[in-house]
Formats: C-alpha cells, sequence, structure tokens
C-alpha cells in the first residue's frame, strides 16, 4: 500500500523505496494514464532539484505529451527529435549532463539545463513512449538515478499487467 512519508535524500535509499512506493500505487490499475498520471505525482514529490517529471507516449511516428508535474511543456515530439525523440527511436535511455550541448534538443523549458530520459515498451519491444525528467542543475542526473528509475519505467509496460 502506498504510504505518505519524508523521501530520504541519499540515492541509495532513496531509489528502493521509491521502486516499492511506485508499484503499490499502480498496483491493480490497468489504464496506462491513471498509472502515468500517479507516477509523475510520485516522482515531483519524491524526487529533489527537478523541474519537471512525466510522460510521453508513442502516437504513430511522434512522442505525444501525456501525464506530467511542472511548467506546460512540448505537446508532440517528432520522431528521433530532441533528448526523448532520440531515447524512443533508439531504444535507450539518455542521461544528459548538459542539454544546451545535447545536439537537436527541443527546450520546452529554458530553465532545464539536464535530462534523464528512459523508453518504456510493449509487448514486442516496440516503444511505447517514454518517462522524462528535468532539472535545472547542469549534471543532476547520472547512472545512479538510471538504475533507480529503470523499475519505475518498467511499471508502464504492458507485458508487466
Amino acid at each position: 500500500m502506498y504510504q505518505e512519508f519524508a523521501w530520504p535524500t541519499e540515492k541509495a535509499r532513496l531509489y528502493p523505496l521509491l521502486a516499492e512506493q511506485a508499484a503499490a500505487l499502480v498496483e491493480g490499475e490497468g489504464d496506462p494514464i491513471a498509472r502515468m498520471a500517479n507516477l509523475s505525482a510520485l516522482l515531483w514529490q519524491a524526487l529533489p532539484e527537478i523541474n519537471w517529471a512525466g510522460f510521453y507516449r508513442r502516437m504513430g511516428e511522434e512522442l505525444v505529451l501525456g501525464p506530467f508535474q511542472g511548467k506546460p511543456a512540448c505537446v508532440r515530439i517528432g520522431w528521433g527529435k530532441g533528448v526523448c525523440g532520440r531515447a524512443a527511436e533508439e531504444k535507450k535511455p539518455q542521461v544528459v549532463p548538459d542539454v544546451h550541448a545535447f545536439p537537436g534538443h527541443i527546450p520546452c523549458d529554458g530553465a532545464s539545463r539536464s535530462e534523464l530520459v528512459i523508453p518504456f515498451f510493449a509487448p514486442g519491444g516496440e516503444t511505447a513512449g517514454v518517462l522524462d525528467l528535468d532539472s535545472p542543475l547542469p549534471g543532476r542526473f547520472t547512472e545512479e538515478d538510471l538504475a533507480g528509475l529503470l523499475p519505475v519505467a518498467r511499471l508502464l509496460e504492458e507485458e508487466d499487467r
């Protein structure tokens, strides 16, 4: 069962607890939009030093904005474009320490300096969407953040239902 409490600041303690709480929050919920909505709210609450937490869903050959927390965002992102589009196309997470140095970065919020994007997949392995996190701090996201957030992104995969 999901519980509200003060989140630890040490990543080694934060991410296992976050994964546990995320799984409890979406347990038994079959609607992907409802899962994304609650997960984006949970990430917004739990993760320090972020200015955007949300999802983009694949619709044909573009990504369309899904549930999120933060400032208004880009609604549609072309396949392979920007950090999100590249993660979706390559089926690989993107850890970007400086978005201004990323070729083709799409600046939805000028305050964002670093980004972490994790794709999630439909049955058969096609990209179904991405989890997108932005921070106003350069270098905010690391491989440790990626490893800690992979289980959260996997909660959106239909094979898990």
